[in-house]
């Protein structure tokens, strides 16, 4: 008995440690996000966007998120690129439209960097995949997967309607004191996450925090002793980000530990090795529920399932892994945290992406 509580002890702590690294990681980036958009970062980006085609405007939506998803992660590139969205359409079947390109756009471009999708940092943080090898293995792929679907909603009636007139509500928005400095500051603190890791070892949240300190130091001197400016200081910041999400993939990762301790996904795993001969069709049947089930459990499942001595690093099975899973969420609104903070921004309902999407 006394065994039994000690290694369930163990195992606790063991995955408490490896759980609050992606806690503390996605902390520390949605907190950059938050404070570079309330100093109108962003609007450097929205600015450049000059087309009011409805087509080109399709296209150049889905490219600036894929990149932008690419360094940010999934969930914070979609609120980002849907706040945009906002001021730059006015409402309308176009606008869902392009916010359905957000979220597809945002998943794809996730898969392919390690940073850029929580699916991919857990990998990466557990050292299944490697920087290098996983950006020039999932580019080309990521790309397709972004642009098949692209070209099928040119072809579509909102796309080819008439060009709308937008309003410029961005021209009233003032960047905040200094915007541009925090805006350079916050993104370099989020693209030297995986320099920081390569240089000294330490863990990404690591880098993410020292990344958030300095940003914090910078935003404390430059709005020092201006009372009216407290929502652009960290602390605010801190209040407006998506904790219930985070608090989420805490339960969401803290089960999937006490499955992988109870032994029952080695079972799945052997399971699934006996009855699908194939690495690459389990591979995509991961994709396939990645639609149904949220892709963080699974990808966490499949890391318990199959370790490191079953697939080499940056085996072709990992990074097959990381592509599916980051994609195939794009297939369900529900399937991906993009398409949730989607459906509850602007409104959308299941059926309609599950029709038009």
């Amino acid at each position: 008995m006394g065994y039994q509580k000690y290694r369930a002890v163990q195992e606790l702590s063991q995955s408490t440690a490896e759980v609050s690294e992606i806690v503390f990681f996605l902390l520390g980036a949605m907190t950059i996000v938050e404070i570079v958009d309330s100093h109108q970062g962003f609007k450097l980006v929205t600015d450049n966007i000059s087309t009011r085609n409805p087509k080109t405007l399709l296209w150049v939506i889905g490219f600036v998120t894929f990149f932008l998803s690419s360094v940010l992660d999934n969930l914070t590139s979609t609120i980002v690129m849907v706040s945009l969205l906002r001021k730059l359409v006015p409402p309308s079947e176009y606008r869902k439209l392009l916010g359905a390109v957000v979220v597809i756009a945002a998943n794809a471009g996730g898969a392919w960097t390690p940073i850029g999708d929580v699916t991919t940092t857990m990998l990466w943080i557990h050292g299944q995949i490697t920087t290098l090898k996983i950006m020039q293995g999932l580019f080309v792929p990521s790309v397709v997967s972004l642009m098949v679907p692209l070209a099928l909603m040119s072809l579509t009636s909102e796309a080819n309607g008439s060009s709308q007139t937008s309003s410029s509500l961005l021209s009233s928005e003032q960047m905040a004191p200094r915007g541009q400095l925090v805006f350079a500051v916050g993104l370099g603190a989020l693209v030297f996450v995986p320099v920081f890791k390569s240089l000294t070892g330490l863990p990404p949240f690591m880098g993410m925090l020292l990344g958030l300190g300095i940003l914090w130091i910078l935003t404390d001197a430059i709005h020092y002793g201006e009372s009216g400016r407290q929502r652009l200081k960290v602390p605010q910041a801190l209040s407006r980000i998506d904790t219930q999400g985070i608090l989420f993939f805490l339960g969401i990762l803290l089960s999937v530990g006490s499955l992988e301790a109870a032994g029952i996904l080695r079972q799945l795993a052997n399971y699934l090795d006996a009855n699908i001969p194939n690495a690459d069709l389990i591979a995509s049947i991961i994709g396939v529920a990645s639609a149904i089930i949220d892709n963080v459990p699974l990808v966490a499942a499949t890391m318990g399932m199959y370790d490191l001595t079953s697939f080499p690093q940056d085996s072709d099975f990992w990074q097959l892994v990381a592509f599916c899973a980051g994609t195939g969420g794009s297939m369900l609104i529900i399937g991906s945290a993009a398409g949730v903070a989607f459906m509850g921004m602007e409104k959308v309902d299941f059926f309609w992406y599950f029709r038009k999407v």
